[in-house]
C-alpha cells in the first residue's frame, strides 16, 4: 500500500490568502545539559539491570512476593461433577471392513459392562473389531453382550475390574431448566465436558442407524453442546448422577469432515428407559418392549396417528384388535396425551412397560370413541 499524502503539503503552492509560516526556533540543550541527562539514564538502566538481575534496585534489596491462590471447587459445581464423572467414561472405535468410527459409553457395573448407543457398535456387531479407552488412557477388546435397535441401546463388556460405574438418576423426576452435564468423546476428543440445561421432556426423536432400522425415542432435549462422537455418553445432573444417554442431534448443515455440529438442540434417552433395556440386555442378551399391535401409516400429518387402511393394519390376536380397534382409524390421545403423528404414538407406546394398561381416544368415519388396552411384548 502507498502511503498516504498529507493534505497542502509541501509539493503544493500555499494559497494567495495564506500568511507566510514562520519558521519555527530550534530547540537547544547545553552541553553540560545533555552530558547530565545522558549520565542520568545511564544510572537508570544500571540500576534496573541490576534489579532485574540481582534482585536489588540502586542497592537496595527487594524481596519479590510470589501469592498462591487455591480455587476451591464445590462438590456441585461443574468442575467438581467432571471430576467424579471423567473417570466412569470412555471413549469406544470400531473397525471394520467398511471403516472406521467412534463413539462413547459409560461404566455401568464395576465388573467391566459399559452402556452405550446401538449406533455406535452395530456396524461391528459381525466381524468387526471394538476397542475400549477408559479414562486413563488404557485400551481394552470388548465384546457385545446384547442390542436393541428399537431404543438405540447396546451393552459392551470389558475384561477389567474395580472399575468405577456411575450412579443412575431418576429421569422422570428431572425437570425443564434443571443444569445438566454432557460427558464424551465428540469428534475423537476424549474427556470433553459442557453443559447446559433441560430444554424440553418428552421429545419424539427417531434416529435410524447402519443397519437401516429405526429407533423411537422418547428423549430428553437439551442445549449443552453434543457432537458427533458424544453417542452413547452420559448426560448427568447437579448430583453427578446419570439421567440420559446422549443419542442424537438436530443440525443446520455440515461441518468438520461433512459431520454436523451442534446448534444447542441435542436429545438424549431417559436413564429410566435406558436401565430397564440394559438390564434386559445383561441378563437376557436381547429386550423387549410394549406394542399395540398395529401398522401406521407414516406418511399421514393431518393430525393424529393413523392405522393403515389394510389388511395388515391391525395383527391378529394382537392388543388393539381385542380393544376393538379397526383399519382406518385414526388415534389422537393416548392416555389423555394428545398425539400429533405416527412417531410420537411409537415413542409414547415404547416408553411404558408390557402389561401397562391404556386409555386410547380415537376417531372413527369422524366420529371419536374411547377404549382401554392393555399393551403386549413385541414379539422377536
Amino acid at each position: 500500500m502507498e502511503p498516504l499524502m498529507p493534505v497542502n503539503s509541501a509539493s503544493e503552492p500555499a494559497p494567495w490568502w495564506s500568511e507566510p509560516a514562520p519558521k519555527p526556533k530550534r530547540a537547544s540543550i547545553p552541553l553540560g545539559a545533555a552530558i547530565a541527562l545522558a549520565v542520568v539514564a545511564g544510572l537508570v538502566g544500571s540500576a534496573v539491570g541490576d534489579f532485574t538481575t540481582s534482585g536489588t534496585l540502586l542497592g537496595h534489596k527487594v524481596n519479590l512476593v510470589s501469592v498462591s491462590s487455591n480455587i476451591e471447587r464445590a462438590p456441585g459445581s461443574i468442575a467438581g461433577i467432571a471430576q467424579r464423572v471423567l473417570p466412569s467414561v470412555v471413549s469406544i472405535s470400531t473397525e471394520t471392513t467398511s471403516g472406521s468410527a467412534t463413539g462413547s459409553g459409560f461404566i455401568i457395573e464395576s465388573s467391566g459392562y459399559i452402556l452405550t448407543n446401538n449406533h455406535v457398535v452395530d456396524g461391528a456387531s459381525g466381524s468387526g473389531a471394538i476397542t475400549v479407552t477408559l479414562n486413563g488412557g488404557r485400551t481394552l477388546p470388548a465384546t457385545i453382550i446384547g442390542t436393541d435397535t428399537a431404543y438405540d441401546l447396546a451393552v459392551l463388556k470389558i475384561s477389567a475390574t474395580n472399575l468405577k460405574a456411575l450412579q443412575f438418576g431418576d429421569s422422570d423426576k428431572i425437570q425443564v431448566g434443571d443444569p445438566v452435564i454432557a460427558v464424551g468423546s465428540p469428534l475423537g476428543l476424549s474427556g470433553t465436558v459442557t453443559s447446559g440445561i433441560i430444554s424440553a421432556k418428552d421429545r419424539a426423536v427417531s434416529a435410524g442407524g447402519s443397519s437401516g432400522e429405526s429407533s423411537f425415542i422418547n428423549a430428553l432435549q437439551t442445549d449443552a453442546a453434543i457432537n458427533p462422537g458424544n453417542s452413547g455418553g452420559p448426560l448427568v445432573d447437579a448430583t453427578g448422577a446419570v439421567i440420559g444417554v446422549n443419542s442424537a442431534i438436530a443440525s443446520l448443515g455440515s461441518s468438520i469432515g461433512g459431520q454436523s455440529g451442534s446448534i444447542g438442540l441435542g436429545f438424549a434417552i431417559p436413564i429410566n428407559q435406558a436401565r430397564k433395556t440394559a438390564n434386559q440386555l445383561i441378563k437376557t442378551g436381547k429386550a423387549t418392549y410394549p406394542i399395540l399391535g398395529i401398522s401406521l401409516d407414516l406418511n399421514y400429518a393431518q393430525g393424529g396417528a393413523k392405522i393403515t387402511n389394510t389388511p395388515t393394519g391391525i395383527r391378529s390376536g394382537s392388543p388393539a384388535e381385542a380393544a376393538g380397534l379397526k383399519a382406518g382409524d385414526i388415534i389422537t390421545k393416548f392416555d389423555g396425551k394428545a398425539i400429533n403423528g405416527p412417531d410420537e404414538l411409537i415413542v409414547v407406546v415404547r416408553a411404558r412397560n408390557v402389561g401397562d394398561k391404556v386409555t386410547l381416544t380415537y376417531l372413527r368415519d369422524g366420529t371419536s370413541h374411547q377404549t382401554s388396552v392393555t399393551l403386549a411384548a413385541a414379539q422377536p
